[in-house]
């Protein structure tokens, strides 16, 4: 089983289009030694050819132009993304799908009902949707079963609901719900390998350092090395876990709660955001990181297992 990494930054890209701060104004310069990368997203396949995509970003296109095997060419016309899952309903991660409109048959897409609500009244693509391929939805249960995904055999997976915000467009944005964001845990049951994704995550408890604990590879929220990022740059009124997300350091951070693994658990960063010091790739950040045996995934990048 591969998992492609299609995008590793977190909404709006790195850099991002309007934004000068120190590492996206680096980048174009030319100051910085750092990646260009798009908005996150992965991609998982057991056979090379019919792949899950987990979460649509805005950036999908540029994403299947730069990932071949998305594009198999079978047919006059022909996708190799054969499903999408939804981790939740923010705008980086479903506007995607508008751009598979195109598609000849219904888009299997799977989700929570408390996702599959948000983008259908909220945010209305699955409305939008309904006058071009149409979707074939398939709701995903958090109470621990494990799903098979139509289409793809060979994957397995599994939610498991975290602690996060709904989009900011959701009237339950104050009452955040259980399945409003998930992680996901994927199973290969040919090798007994595990993977866990969780692009958005704002509390690591005993329960899932358990999880997290029981896998080969994880792949996890890196969006802000520190919890006023945005506040300091003058670029947000809002600290990293107003926006649901923990940051990797201080007490209680990202790093400290991954320290609690097992070393044979491969520990990966994704979803990283444009102002974050260890997109640096010779910064004390990421100097910092490899000291803890933590990577941090960049487009293009793909795990086995």
């Amino acid at each position: 089983m591969r998992i492609q990494v299609l995008g590793s930054s977190a909404g709006g890209g790195f850099p991002q289009w309007n934004c000068n701060c120190t590492n996206c104004d680096g980048l174009r310069q030319g100051r910085i030694q750092a990646r260009a990368r798009t908005q996150s997203s992965i991609a998982i396949s057991a056979t090379g050819q019919d792949w899950l995509l987990v979460n649509a970003s805005p950036d999908i296109l540029q994403q299947i132009a730069q990932t071949p095997a998305l594009q198999p060419a079978r047919a006059v016309r022909d996708s190799g993304i054969a499903a999408v899952l939804l981790m939740d309903a923010q705008i980086d991660h479903v506007t995607g799908l508008l751009m598979l409109r195109e598609r000849q048959t219904p888009l299997p897409l799977l989700a929570t009902p408390e996702v599959l609500s948000d983008i259908s009244d909220g945010f209305p693509i699955t409305r939008i949707l309904s006058h071009y391929c149409k979707v074939a939805p398939t709701e995903l249960p958090i109470d621990g079963r494990t799903t098979d995904i139509p289409g793809l055999p060979g994957v397995q997976v599994q939610t498991v609901a975290l602690s996060s915000k709904p989009p900011p467009y959701s009237p339950f944005r104050g009452n955040p719900r259980p399945g409003d964001n998930i992680g996901l845990l994927v199973h290969n049951p040919a090798t007994g390998a595990k993977a866990f994704y969780a692009p958005g995550l704002a509390a690591v408890t005993p329960e899932l350092l358990d999880i997290m604990g029981g896998c080969d590879v994880i792949m996890v929220d890196g969006t802000f090395w520190t919890h006023d990022e945005m506040q300091r740059e003058g670029l947000s009124k809002k600290a990293a876990l107003d926006m649901g997300h923990l940051p990797q350091s201080g007490p209680g951070g990202m790093i400290e709660q991954l320290d609690k693994l097992p070393k044979s658990v491969r520990k990966i960063l994704i979803h990283i955001n444009n102002t974050n010091p260890m997109l640096i790739e010779d910064s004390k950040e990421r100097a910092l990181l490899t000291e803890h045996g933590i990577e941090v995934a960049f487009d293009g990048m793909e795990v086995v297992l």
